[in-house]
C-alpha cells in the first residue's frame, strides 16, 4: 500500500502595530563629536550649502510650425513680435506664433 501523507500549509500572518507612525518614539541621531582644545569634547558644526541666486529675463520668441525659434524680442516689444509673426505667417503660409522665453542672465 502506498502511504499518503497530507501536507498541511501554515499561513503566517504579519501582526500590524496598533500605534501610528507619528506616535512612535523617534531616536535622535548621534552627533559627531571631536576633541577640542584641552581635550574637551565639542560637537562638530555642519555647513549649509549656499544657495546661488539665478537671475532670469523674459523675452518674446517667434516660432515657426516646427517649433523652431525664428526671432527673439525684448519683453516690452510684444507688438513688434506679433507683427513679425503675422508677416512670416502671410509670407510662408505656415502659422507662426509668439511665446514667452525665460533665459538665465550671467552675472
Amino acid at each position: 500500500m502506498a502511504s499518503q501523507t497530507s501536507a498541511v500549509r501554515v499561513k503566517t500572518i504579519k501582526v500590524r502595530s496598533a500605534a501610528k507612525a507619528s506616535a512612535r518614539v523617534k531616536v535622535p541621531k548621534p552627533v559627531a563629536v571631536a576633541a577640542g582644545e584641552g581635550g574637551a569634547l565639542v560637537a562638530k558644526t555642519t555647513r549649509r550649502k549656499v544657495k546661488v541666486e539665478t537671475r532670469t529675463r523674459v523675452y518674446w520668441g517667434v516660432f515657426n510650425p516646427d517649433l523652431k525659434r525664428v526671432a527673439t524680442f525684448e519683453f516690452d516689444q510684444k507688438d513688434q513680435a506679433e507683427k513679425r509673426a503675422d508677416k512670416l505667417t502671410k509670407s510662408s503660409g505656415g502659422p507662426h506664433f509668439i511665446q514667452k522665453i525665460k533665459a538665465v542672465v550671467q552675472a
